[in-house]
């Protein structure tokens, strides 16, 4: 029997759309192999949001080329939708299948070489419609508009570690906003949600399969349900907004615990925040992007947001929940970023009660105003403000973790067990996003009370409270 396997590259609604083809797979009759090397198609499902990540993903093509030179490599995501002309012509790919096409792509890639004009008759692009000569390319490209395409994959994603834990369930793709630096909306097309009705249904069906927390992510999650017709209800309308969306998950669903992953700060309005302060069903825990501390940086990036509204959520949230894990994307080395303006960056995150950063180093993106803004920042002075904010992050994490020792925390035990001279342990996640090493071997996908008792490399150690 045929067999597949898939290789995921980048954000979380990348791996959702990872799942989703796993799943038009084994819909198809194939088995998942458990390396690359025993597939018969592997599949790179790629990312772009930068130049390194092209790169990670043309050396996955190599390496897989290596290892198993029968297999048909097929790349997908983002950087197939961006440059497939590129991608096809890299030795040993056989199929360029884009974000315009990755809802058919198994069929896609298991159809026959006698039926390849039906192909053509559907979704195939010729390259030399794509204005390449037909000499570039060795694999053959689906990729289309993506604004045309309303499609929207959906399967919740299982982390290999903690595969009984905690899945992820994308509901939100694309993006409707327009910041300078970001490639990502021509790649993944206009806003589009998954409907309220489907979200609860796959719930449902993780709770029925055993698992209590279920984290939902997407593109631009805050903006889920703008594309939607409200509902009428009993007592009157029902808009479509994402705060509707989770009340409706608590309402319809047992689901144990709902983790909420990135928003963008203007969606933090303040009824989402009391929701989440208030129930004991969601995760204690805010991701808020920042990108930037200086109003000016801001402007040239097209954010939608001026420092003084992002330090307003920011306190609102800590306010409204004193324990929850707050973190923020930041972005350093922006073109024209000066000293002063990183300087800003930095005060802010001093100032503000940031329990985890993700700092990226601006990196140009084909087609986005930034790559062609003018005074880019040297790569070594980028790297240098990197730093300075990882470390500045670092001090941050520590602090507050340290202020849960002789606390009990909530967590939920994972799939990874470890041993030292303290014996065995079993890796949990708290409720607000802390890595804790609790003592004995413990059955994974349980929420347990802790009882915390140091910190130990990055992780609070903790014993189970009986």
């Amino acid at each position: 029997m045929s067999s597949f396997y898939i290789e995921n590259f980048g954000c979380r609604a990348t791996q959702a759309d990872g799942a989703a083809i796993d799943r038009q797979f084994r819909d198809q009759g194939l088995l998942r192999a458990d390396t690359p090397g025993r597939a018969e198609y592997v599949v790179l499902n790629t990312c772009a949001v930068t130049a390194s990540a092209e790169q990670d993903a043309r050396a996955a093509v190599r390496r897989i080329r290596r290892q198993n030179p029968d297999c048909k490599i097929v790349v997908t995501g983002c950087y197939a939708q961006r440059a497939p002309v590129e991608v096809a012509a890299l030795s040993g790919v056989s199929h360029v299948i884009g974000n315009s096409h990755k809802h058919t792509l198994a069929q896609i890639a298991l159809v026959g070489q006698s039926e390849k004009n039906i192909a053509r008759q559907g979704s195939f692009v010729p390259v030399a419609e794509l204005g390449a000569t037909e000499s570039v390319a060795a694999g053959e490209i689906y990729v289309s508009d993506i604004f045309a395409h309303t499609e929207l994959l959906a399967a919740p994603v299982f982390d290999s570690a903690n595969e009984r834990t905690r899945p992820n369930l994308k509901v939100q793709d694309g993006c409707n906003n327009r910041c300078s630096f970001c490639i990502i909306p021509s790649l993944r097309g206009r806003s589009r949600s998954l409907w309220p009705d489907q979200v609860v249904r796959e719930v449902n069906q993780l709770v029925e399969a055993g698992y209590r927390e279920v984290v939902l992510s997407g593109i631009n999650l805050g903006r889920w349900g703008r594309d939607l017709p409200s509902v009428i209800v009993e007592n009157g309308v029902l808009r479509s907004t994402f705060e509707n969306l989770i009340r409706t998950i608590l309402d319809q669903t047992s689901i144990e615990k709902l983790r909420i992953s990135s928003v963008e700060p203007m969606d933090w309005s303040d009824s989402l925040i009391r929701l989440v302060a208030e129930s004991p069903r969601i995760a204690k825990h805010a991701h808020v992007p920042m990108q930037s501390g200086s109003d000016a940086v801001l402007r040239r990036m097209h954010r939608k947001y001026r420092p003084w509204h992002y330090r307003e959520k920011i306190e609102t949230i800590r306010q409204a929940m004193p324990t929850a894990a707050i973190g923020a994307d930041v972005m350093v080395g922006f073109p024209g970023e000066t000293d002063a303006e990183f300087e800003e960056t930095q005060h802010m995150i001093e100032d503000l009660p940031f329990t985890y950063l993700h700092v990226f180093t601006f990196s140009a993106r084909p087609g986005t105003p930034a790559a062609t803004m003018p005074n880019q920042v040297p790569v070594n002075v980028a790297r240098e403000r990197n730093r300075v904010l990882r470390e500045l992050a670092s001090e941050k994490k520590l602090e507050f973790m340290r202020s849960f020792v002789g606390r009990e925390l909530e967590a939920i035990t994972l799939n990874v067990t470890s041993e030292d001279v303290d014996g065995v342990s079993t890796e949990a996640l708290s409720d607000n996003y802390l890595k804790v090493k609790l003592r004995g071997r413990q059955e994974p996908n349980r929420w347990v009370n802790t009882n915390v008792v140091g910190v130990d490399a990055g992780q609070l150690v903790a014993s189970e409270l009986v």
